[in-house]
């Protein structure tokens, strides 16, 4: 009897039951994620597969998408290291204005893409307070490619920290006195045993900061120069298309990127379930 109360007990959710929730999930995320993209593909169908490679294959729309993915993975690339570094300091560390700098953080999030935009094009201007002192080291951000990517690592720094700051959390630094007993340096300790526990996150944060990077329009055409081949990226190139009336070009290119977004992340989902079973192996 006692048995079958604690069997019950423990089968009560606070969530309604599996059918109820998995019908809900179904629905919402029909709703908001995969109509949209299936009325996408289905656009994008009646163009063929000649008229996507068409499209795929102009020269602006090849230098527009090489520049969106390339600076996109650079800037992830880069904020998976420093995020890293970050959330390191604000979860060791105890020092003046710690919760003020972890709030920091937080402000790609909470500041309209707009804004940010203007703020970072303001600062970097060949007159700004940073770029006046970078020009005269002959070195041009604003309006440049180095603007985009600037751009890229503010709006997606903070996935790279919040994603590994939990795993810090859960790291004891026994862990760390242990390695140290049995001689290892700091460098191996970090080689061989705290890297290896915060890779998934560190992949998954890759992954969430580069789909931001490729979706940015706000804070990015500020800082641009927006010029074609040199500094147009691949949203602002289908808005000029929208704003040309060309729906087809715009729905190509529109299905390309969810097509490369989608085999990237795809790849990196692959990588970072090969490293928790390398971790846990």
């Amino acid at each position: 009897m006692a048995a079958a109360i604690r069997l019950r007990f423990r089968r009560r959710s606070a969530i309604p039951g599996f059918g109820l929730a998995l019908g809900y999930t179904l629905f919402y995320l029909s709703l908001i994620v995969l109509i949209p993209l299936a009325a996408l593909l289905l656009k994008a169908s009646g163009l063929g597969l000649r008229g996507i490679f068409e499209i795929a294959t102009e020269p602006r729309v090849l230098a527009a998408l090489r520049l969106s993915f390339g600076l996109s993975l650079a800037a992830a690339f880069v904020d998976s290291i420093f995020g890293l570094v970050i959330a390191w300091v604000l979860m060791r560390y105890r020092f003046p204005g710690r919760k003020l700098l972890d709030a920091a953080v937080d402000l790609p999030f909470a500041l309209p893409t707009a804004v940010a935009g203007i703020a970072l094009a303001t600062l970097y201007a060949p007159n700004g307070w940073l770029g006046a002192v970078l020009l005269s080291f002959g070195i041009k951000v604003a309006f440049t490619p180095l603007g985009i990517f600037i751009a890229l690592m503010f709006v997606g720094l903070p996935f790279a920290v919040r994603t590994v700051q939990p795993l810090i959390a859960e790291i004891d630094r026994e862990v760390e006195e242990v390695s140290a007993t049995l001689g290892a340096s700091r460098a191996q300790t970090l080689r061989r045993v705290i890297l290896p526990m915060l890779t998934p996150a560190m992949l998954t944060g890759f992954a969430l900061a580069f789909a931001r990077s490729v979706s940015e329009y706000g804070s990015v055409i500020f800082i641009a120069g927006n010029l074609p081949y040199v500094s147009e990226i691949a949203p602002l190139l289908i808005v000029i298309k929208l704003e040309e009336y060309n729906y087809a070009g715009a729905t190509g290119i529109a299905a390309i990127m969810l097509a490369v977004s989608f085999v990237t992340l795809l790849a990196i989902n692959l990588l970072q379930a090969w490293t928790r079973r390398f971790a846990h192996a």
